[in-house]
């Protein structure tokens, strides 16, 4: 307020935005109005509920939303618009209930539901519709204790073939191959589990299988643990667990076997270039995706509920009082925060119409939209951590009351370790550019550079030259990132070759 006495935003000042909401994606346009508010009167009750229920109960409410619709478990292939704005709509209630329920839904629709339909024959794809009418619910089992977030892909858990049972075994022959932080994984009735299959001693890498986690009385099968991971700073109404399996046998058509599978006791590829482990990578380019896209409402609806607080609230001004909101800094921030945000949902934009096409044809992201995908996720995560951590500093003890939102904050920390780590997205991101520099010296003129130097660092200096140079592995990361969100929004960038 003391900047208000001598500082208060003048009548030119541009008007502010009123963050509402992002421009609809073009795709939309295919999903009937109707639709949309069916599934937004369908889960309205959702910040009733609150994030203080029992993970019991809000996995109940999750049972009952599959059941009644109105988005279908099999949408994901058919209709993969309605899976990304059902995701919106639910990330709208993210300010007053958190990440629970949203991560709930998106691990039974994507991870579930989405690699039986990736991988899956027509029957196991065919079990979906069962799954749906009684309410059934599922977890997937990919993530190992060994293989944290910032360890990328390994999957340490055996599916062992023994061809005169016409069973697979099932085990964690480790510590560290036990499933870690595995939602919905303390009341799920089935898992889609990842495990290297081994046929006659031989390893064909990671393959998904479906199995029963729990029996109709609710207790685990025969060989499976699962433990609570504890008490979380936020989402506790999302049960979260390390799973373990002790030689569990599960029955031949567990695998899911569109593109490989066991005929006559051996292995078989059935569809040559492409292997289960692209499938199975094509689900955390849907769930990045939408994960990035839930950062973007929470960031808008956390800025439009303080700006409403703000409008409102009346500043000792020399001539009378003015607005909060017209405070240089608040005002500033508003419309940086609106420019920011809109850059993303750009890239989101171009990365949702691209990705259905996929999905809908049932083919594997180009090179081009994996990148924009990666790009994508650790732009939108890290502009929304940037953006309302600023809010919270300039609306001082507003932003230290319950039911403002910004106690939801760890929503967004949430976001960026799942299904993918920023800096580990990162990596990727600066080790792929260095890749297509090395076959061609082209590109960005700061691209160009940066390469340039990087490469030379790497050449000259040894094993541990990545780790040593890791603040210049980032800032390629971000000229790349930055360079694709410009791209998509049509925004011009300087090119050079060497």
């Amino acid at each position: 307020s003391r900047l208000a006495r001598g500082r208060g935003a003048s009548r030119t000042d541009p008007p502010h935005p009123t963050f509402g909401g992002a421009p609809q994606p073009q795709s939309l346009s295919k999903m009937s109005a109707e639709w949309q508010q069916a599934f937004r009167q369908s889960v309205s009750d959702i910040p009733a509920l609150g994030s203080s229920i029992h993970y019991t109960q809000s996995a109940g409410r999750l049972r009952q939303l599959i059941k009644e619709g109105p988005l279908k478990l099999t949408d994901l292939r058919h209709e993969p618009e309605k899976f990304f704005q059902a995701h919106r709509l639910l990330s709208e209630y993210a300010t007053q209930v958190g990440p629970g329920f949203g991560i709930r839904f998106t691990v039974q629709v994507n991870l579930f539901a989405g690699t039986i339909l990736a991988l899956g024959n027509p029957s196991q794809v065919g079990f979906l519709d069962e799954v749906q009418k009684k309410g059934n619910l599922g977890c997937f089992c990919l993530t190992e204790r060994l293989a944290g977030v910032s360890s990328g892909l390994v999957v340490e858990t055996t599916a062992t073939w023994d061809d005169g049972k016409q069973m697979f075994c099932i085990d964690c022959p480790t510590e560290g191959a036990k499933k870690n932080w595995i939602s919905q994984g303390l009341t799920a009735d089935y898992a889609v589990v990842v495990a290297t299959l081994v046929v006659k001693g031989k390893s064909h890498g990671p393959h998904g299988f479906i199995m029963r986690l729990r029996g109709e009385d609710g207790k685990l099968v025969d060989g499976v643990t699962a433990e609570d991971m504890g008490d979380k700073t936020i989402g506790n109404d999302l049960d979260n667990a390390r799973i373990s399996f002790s030689k569990v046998w599960i029955p031949k058509s567990a695998l899911m076997d569109k593109f490989s599978g066991i005929d006559d006791g051996q292995f078989v590829q059935r569809r040559s270039g492409t292997s289960n482990m692209d499938m199975i990578g094509q689900r955390l380019y849907t769930g990045r995706t939408v994960i990035a896209s839930s950062t973007l409402v929470f960031a808008r609806t956390l800025y439009k509920s303080a700006k409403q607080y703000a409008d409102d609230k009346r500043c000792w001004h020399p001539k009378g009082s003015l607005p909060l909101s017209n405070i240089p800094q608040l005002s500033t921030l508003y419309q940086e925060a609106d420019a920011q945000l809109s850059r993303c949902e750009g890239l989101q934009n171009a990365v949702e119409t691209r990705l259905a096409e996929c999905l809908r044809s049932d083919t594997i992201p180009d090179a081009q939209l994996v990148e924009m995908v990666a790009c994508l996720k650790v732009k939108a995560i890290e502009t929304s951590i940037s953006l309302c951590f600023r809010l919270k500093q300039e609306l001082g003890s507003y932003a230290l009351m319950g039911g403002t939102g910004f106690e939801k904050m760890d929503y967004l920390q949430c976001c960026k370790f799942a299904e993918g780590d920023s800096r580990i997205l990162m990596q990727k991101i600066a080790r792929d550019r260095l890749t297509s520099f090395s076959k061609r010296q082209e590109g960005h003129h700061s691209e160009v550079e940066a390469c340039t130097a990087l490469a030379q660092k790497l050449m000259t200096g040894g094993k541990t030259a990545w780790d040593e140079n890791w603040k210049q592995v980032y800032g390629l990361a971000e000229l790349v990132i930055d360079r694709v969100v410009n791209e998509a929004n049509n925004l011009g960038t300087p090119s050079s070759k060497l």
